[in-house]
């Protein structure tokens, strides 16, 4: 870390995304807008993964449809309340992640959450860029015959072989993707506002089908009361797990928000609407068809069909990935401006989006992405504690914003609560059991805010004090 750094000077970086300062009321997005990028921020594989697992897919224990409507239902919800609370922040502060984190982890200690949250974008943005391949090479075949990566070479013997024509429609797939995330906020809004009323339409329609393919809900619900052996609580953090990642990457484009309505209508937008439907159609297609992703059931059903889904898929999940792109560059950025590092925004999109394509072709999604969601779940569910109890709990909804470039370089209240939170998360899921099958996910978050709580008067208190002292 640089010995001359003035850590106190605003760091402006003269970007038109705001990486480093707050979003003006002339700069905020159409509300409309916005929506339409949450509907496609949501649509994604994961919830069809979701679902299938709910429903045993792969020879995982799974849940019956009841207890998966519960973790549904519960899982959501939670992801929603928090959404919610961090987009309110980020609406009124204009404030990304970087910045509002100052205020509870502190100047340097923010770079924590933003170094964890540039790992898992970049997770996320290789697993989806694995997930366009995947469709592709089913679609087209492996016509080459060319094998690039064997993933049981590696251990993953279920996991098929990754062909030159899976790499190359990665690859391709991938670049798109980084191309229009380095074009920023209303390059992500062009690609969803005609995407996304289409692909809800067509996930409502392929569930109506496979639910019809299987019999109807009298054999759906008899397949689905013999599904057992996954906890409840397990379930419900598979759900978050799913998502935290994108409840926290929320602040970031609420943040384009006009107001606290258009907050609450984005976040329905996926965690009422899109999500849950994903989760359900997933489910429905594991015990109707044995294939919770519709698109490989719709590739199975004829070259038309075939052709509309891997359209509408592409498209869908071209807009997920311009999102995870766009905030892993707001993540890295300010993490390598604290060191005295200078990058620029869109060349940031560039690096990460070259090198999540690379792990995206080459089996990040089909070797990894399944212990990936459940240890988000686990343990970094925590990361939103501290920022939602210093800005509604502590500082009661009143940050001062010319103190922005002022906070304390370490804030220990936040730094402590985290790690404990996220220690406790995963030691129940991988060590003990949780009691009564709660979430150990939202026991480590309930946990990270008590703590937050308890340990901001001995640490952190009497720097605020000291701040408002010197106003």
């Amino acid at each position: 870390m640089s010995n001359n750094l003035d850590y106190t000077q605003p760091l402006t970086s003269g970007d038109s995304e705001f990486m480093l300062e707050p979003i003006p009321k002339s700069a905020r997005r159409s509300t409309w807008k916005q929506i339409l990028v949450w509907v496609g921020f949501g649509y994604v594989l994961t919830g069809l993964f979701v679902g299938g697992t709910l429903a045993g897919a792969g020879g995982t224990s799974g849940v019956n449809f009841g207890n998966a409507l519960i973790a549904i239902t519960i899982g959501m919800g939670i992801l929603l309340t928090l959404t919610i609370l961090m987009g309110i922040a980020a609406q009124k502060t204009g404030l990304s992640l970087a910045l509002l984190s100052r205020y509870s982890y502190g100047y340097f200690g923010s770079n924590l959450p933003l170094i964890i949250m540039s790992i898992l974008t970049l997770g996320w943005f290789a697993s989806i860029t694995g997930m366009v391949g995947q469709i592709w090479s089913s679609f087209t075949g492996n016509i080459s015959g060319v094998i690039i990566l064997t993933p049981a070479n590696f251990g993953f013997a279920n996991i098929p072989a990754i062909t030159l024509e899976n790499f190359l429609a990665c690859f391709i797939w991938g670049i798109i993707f980084t191309f229009t995330a380095y074009k920023g906020i209303q390059a992500i809004e062009n690609v969803a506002i005609p995407i996304a009323p289409v692909i809800l339409l067509i996930a409502l329609f392929i569930g109506l089908a496979m639910l019809n393919e299987g019999g109807g809900v009298t054999p759906l619900l008899d397949k689905a009361s013999q599904i057992d052996g996954m906890e409840l609580g397990t379930a419900i953090t598979l759900v978050m797990g799913s998502w935290i990642a994108g409840a926290i990457m929320g602040i970031d484009l609420f943040r384009y928000n006009k107001n606290v309505k258009a907050v609450i209508y984005c976040a329905v937008a996926c965690f009422v609407l899109t999500n849950p439907l994903l989760n359900i159609v997933g489910y429905i297609g594991a015990i109707q068809v044995g294939q919770y992703n519709y698109m490989e059931w719709m590739v199975d059903k004829g070259l038309l069909l075939g052709i509309i889904g891997l359209i509408a898929w592409t498209t869908s999940l071209w807009t997920t990935n311009n999102a995870e792109l766009y905030c892993n560059s707001l993540y890295t950025g300010p993490v390598l401006k604290s060191i005295d590092m200078n990058i620029k925004r869109e060349k940031l999109v560039l690096i990460i989006g070259v090198l999540g394509t690379l792990l995206g072709s080459l089996g990040f999604y089909q070797m990894f992405f399944a212990n990936f969601i459940t240890i988000l779940g686990a343990a970094f569910l925590p990361l939103a504690g501290p920022i939602i109890m210093d800005y509604y709990l502590v500082k009661k909804q009143n940050y001062n914003l010319s103190k922005l470039n002022s906070q304390p370089k370490f804030r220990l209240s936040g730094i402590i609560s985290f790690v404990v939170g996220a220690f406790l998360g995963l030691t129940l899921e991988f060590v003990w059991s949780t009691p009564l099958g709660i979430s150990s996910g939202l026991i480590a978050l309930i946990f990270t805010c008590i703590i937050y709580l308890i340990l901001y008067p001995l640490f952190d208190k009497k720097h605020d004090s000291d701040l408002q002292k010197g106003e």
